[in-house]
């Protein structure tokens, strides 16, 4: 019978160091994924994007999970309201034909248990490809106001613009290097 109870005990023990992915929603108040991007090779146009939604599942005892991110490119902001408008049109986001920029990842390379990375792929202006984000952290902790487990992270990448059909300015030697940098936080349970 003790056998029996301490085989119990191992078992519920063992499972729950083990526990399931949390499924956190991601935080439109909080999350503005910017970018830089040259501008005739004498300055740095920086912006954001106002508005974005997604979902992270993510298990803390293992640094695994996945993350599902959309952008709406329509909300780029770059603080200039005429040059906002010519971003979301034609030469550049061409929003009427693609409304929504797409990153799906799976977390990667953890170290102490803390994901490094973000492993995905990048669905912009119709074309798909492979982007890996660095994460130069992420953090959970209980919200202090909704009770609730949240967690941030800020992840770093470049990417070719002219590799996802945006090569507008090419002609005049502008770099294709976009830098986008990426505050999120994503709170569970919503």
């Amino acid at each position: 019978m003790r056998l029996a109870l301490f085989a119990i005990a191992g078992l519920l023990t063992a499972t729950a160091a083990h526990a399931a992915p949390v499924t956190y929603k991601i935080d439109p108040d909080h999350t503005y994924p910017s970018f830089e991007a040259d501008h005739l090779g004498i300055s740095v146009w920086r912006g954001k994007f106002n508005k974005s939604s997604g979902t992270v599942h993510y298990d803390k005892a293992t640094g695994t999970g996945d993350l599902d991110v959309t952008v709406l490119p329509a909300s780029i902001d770059y603080g200039q309201d005429a040059l906002n408008k010519w971003a979301q049109g034609k030469d550049l986001f061409d929003v009427r034909k693609h409304p929504t920029v797409v990153y799906r990842g799976r977390f990667d390379k953890p170290v102490d248990g803390v994901p490094t990375e973000v492993t995905g792929e990048l669905t912009m202006h119709g074309v798909t490809k492979p982007v890996t984000l660095k994460l130069n952290w992420l953090r959970c902790m209980p919200h202090p106001m909704l009770k609730r487990e949240m967690c941030g992270a800020d992840a770093v990448t470049t990417i070719r613009r002219d590799e996802f059909g945006m090569d507008v300015g090419k002609d005049y030697k502008f770099n294709m290097d976009v830098t986008l940098r990426i505050q999120v936080e994503a709170i569970a349970g919503q």
